[in-house]
């Protein structure tokens, strides 16, 4: 009974009544600064505010005329000299794209640089202010293999042209499926959140709470509430990497790298510079070219200042040895072709016209398994399953047809090789084949 009534005498009378002026002092004593306003002070100055007009022509009561009609998207800055990501449907067919910082009354002149419509991501390019030395702001890359149905999310954005609108939620599923059938397109490994996208959300960032970025808001469901998607930030990364990125285009090594830091070799495609410079998966990156590299992210931005021809220098560490390697990276074509193919390939004029001539051959890859040699002349291929051959007359047209083609499908291949060494080829020298891509 004592210790009854010394609990019951120790807790709050219920006639308690605070008058307002108690609760107000109680609220200043309340940390308004959450997580969310953390990651917008920090991330919000890399997101931009797109604006694009294009001409039409459309057939009025006057007869043809033209039109202009203006688009509204966001972005986020990538890269401190002026790289900014965005959906390719923001600036699809723009005539002319202009970007906006929050705060920034300037408004700068973008440049689209590369896209690929499939993915639905697009890189621009400004040029900083006369006399500004610094970089523009840069959103901190973060990792999409490791998110969590019910993480709290922030998105950035400008929808239905309200500049910089923040919205929060979580991530409400991952691994969609869905498809844009206006856009003729599919995506695949989507983010789900029901963080509010509407609108001219496209392109901007999709962050976790500690502000990196997790995504890129692509599509909305306009047919439900609070469903919005995201391309998960690793995809957005490899497009960068493969494809966006002037550089990227030009100079391969053979690598891909896991996730964080350190900067850590996850594969070494056989055969490839990497694997000739003796570099073995588990090497840690320490510098490439004079860039200092401590992450994935680090290197990303090292790879966007190498040479555009020539060797280039990488210092590794295995265990607790480090060591300096020089390597003579590929072009991005031979780049592909040896990682999805297992061969790269050189032009060869004959009777004239263009041809595709096998170059260099991995013995473990799919055109070694097949049996391909160097010298082999391959006219054409075919997806297995497809109505007829296509063609193949130049060594990007190659690499654009395979790139397209997801890990696992069949090609067929006619190879003319010459048996007899005269320099010519005749229907008993063709051969056929297939080999799964990688």
């Amino acid at each position: 009974m004592l210790l009854f009534a010394a609990l019951t005498l120790s807790l709050p009378l219920a006639t308690e009544n605070p008058s307002q002026e108690q609760l107000y002092r109680r609220l200043q004593d309340v940390d308004r600064v959450t997580p969310e306003v953390l990651v917008v002070g920090a991330v919000a100055p890399a997101v931009v505010f797109i604006e694009t007009e294009m001409t039409q022509r459309v057939n009025t009561l006057f007869g043809l005329q033209n039109r202009t009609l203006a688009g509204a998207g966001s972005g986020v800055v990538v890269h401190a000299d002026g790289y900014i990501v965005t959906n390719y449907h923001v600036v699809e067919g723009a005539q002319s794209i202009t970007v906006t910082f929050d705060g920034d009354p300037h408004r700068y002149p973008a440049e689209l640089v590369s896209f690929v419509r499939s993915e639905d991501l697009a890189l621009l390019h400004i040029d900083p202010l006369p006399g500004r030395k610094d970089g523009f702001p840069t959103v901190r890359l973060g990792t999409s293999s490791d998110l969590m149905r019910g993480e709290r999310v922030v998105a950035i954005g400008n929808p239905h042209g309200q500049a910089h609108t923040v919205s929060t939620g979580i991530i409400s599923g991952l691994h969609r499926d869905v498809p844009v059938p206006d856009r003729g397109l599919h995506f695949q490994g989507l983010i789900q959140t029901d963080a509010s996208i509407n609108l001219g959300n496209s392109g901007g960032p999709l962050l976790n709470i500690r502000g990196e970025l997790i995504g890129i808001n692509a599509v909305m469901n306009t047919m439900a509430e609070n469903i919005g998607f995201a391309i998960p930030v690793d995809r957005v990364r490899e497009v960068l990497t493969q494809t966006l990125f002037p550089q990227a285009q030009q100079r391969w090594l053979g690598i891909t790298l896991a996730q964080g830091a350190p900067a850590t070799v996850a594969q070494v495609i056989p055969g490839s510079p990497a694997d000739q410079a003796g570099i073995c998966e588990g090497a840690r990156i320490l510098s490439l070219n004079g860039h200092p590299v401590a992450n994935q992210e680090e290197y990303l931005h090292a790879a966007l200042d190498l040479p555009q021809s020539g060797p280039i220098h990488m210092r590794i560490a295995t265990g607790e040895e480090e060591r300096d390697l020089v390597l003579e990276p590929w072009d991005r074509i031979d780049g592909l072709l040896f990682e999805r193919l297992g061969m790269t390939v050189r032009e060869r004029r004959l009777q004239r016209q263009n041809w595709i001539v096998v170059d260099r051959v991995s013995p473990s890859g799919p055109a070694g398994e097949l049996g391909l040699r160097p010298g082999d002349l391959i006219p054409a291929i075919q997806v297995v399953g497809t109505i007829s051959p296509v063609r193949v007359r130049a060594r990007s047209t190659l690499a654009q047809l395979i790139d397209r083609l997801a890990p696992g499908t069949q090609i067929a291949l006619n190879v003319f090789r010459d048996e007899n060494q005269d320099h010519d080829y005749s229907e008993d020298e063709l051969y056929q084949g297939e080999l799964t891509l990688r």
